[in-house]
């Protein structure tokens, strides 16, 4: 397999696993609201990040406990902040609507949320930078950069098909019921996340 198509299924391994960024993604696909901008950042941050451990930056990150350790509490307080705010949402749902009146999100609060959930999330890093990282550099000094353009082809493939693709799940998020278990379900999610990141798992 060539360096480029390892990187491409590497990449679409860890990413496709259910997590605060694609479930993010995921509801503003569905409620059509910044997807685009929050897409854009996502796989950008991806490129960013995967290409940074292509050249090295990985093990410099492991060299330094602390940085992960202040980026795991302060990833964990936003993951729970963003739980409690998806509980609530799950309380009280909404219904989807063909023409809503007002948005409820911004495309610029959601941008910044898609780099919050993004960047302070210890485990993009350890996927990133160090597994990724570590796997580019595998592929000697003539491989890595083709195995780095693999990883982020992957997240520049992945990202667009929920982000865009989630609009075919409209019929069923016109019900209530649907957006509570969405959010009630986003809510577990964030708030299990946050318990592990403060755990140090």
């Amino acid at each position: 397999m060539t360096p480029f198509l390892t990187g491409l299924g590497a990449s679409l391994g860890l990413i496709v696993a259910i997590g605060a960024q694609n479930a993010f993604v995921l509801r503003q696909g569905i409620k059509r609201e910044g997807v685009l901008p929050v897409v854009l950042v996502c796989l950008v941050s991806d490129a960013i990040l995967i290409f940074a451990g292509v050249a090295g930056i990985g093990a410099l990150v492991q060299g330094a406990p602390i940085l992960l350790a202040v980026v795991r509490w302060v990833g964990a307080a936003f993951l729970v902040a963003y739980g409690v705010f998806a509980a609530k949402r799950a309380l009280r749902p909404g219904i989807l609507e063909a023409a809503p009146a007002r948005s409820g999100m911004t495309a610029w609060s959601a941008v910044l949320t898609a780099a919050g959930i993004t960047w302070l999330n210890p485990h993009v890093y350890l996927d990133t930078l160090v597994l990724l990282g570590s796997l580019a550099n595998a592929q000697g000094d003539a491989g890595k950069w083709l195995f780095g353009l693999g990883a982020a082809t992957g997240s520049a493939l992945w990202f667009p098909l929920i982000g865009f693709g989630a609009r075919g799940l409209r019929g069923f998020f016109a019900r209530p019921a649907s957006w509570r278990i969405l959010d009630g379900s986003v809510a577990a999610l964030m708030l299990s996340l946050a318990a592990v990141l403060a755990s140090g798992s």
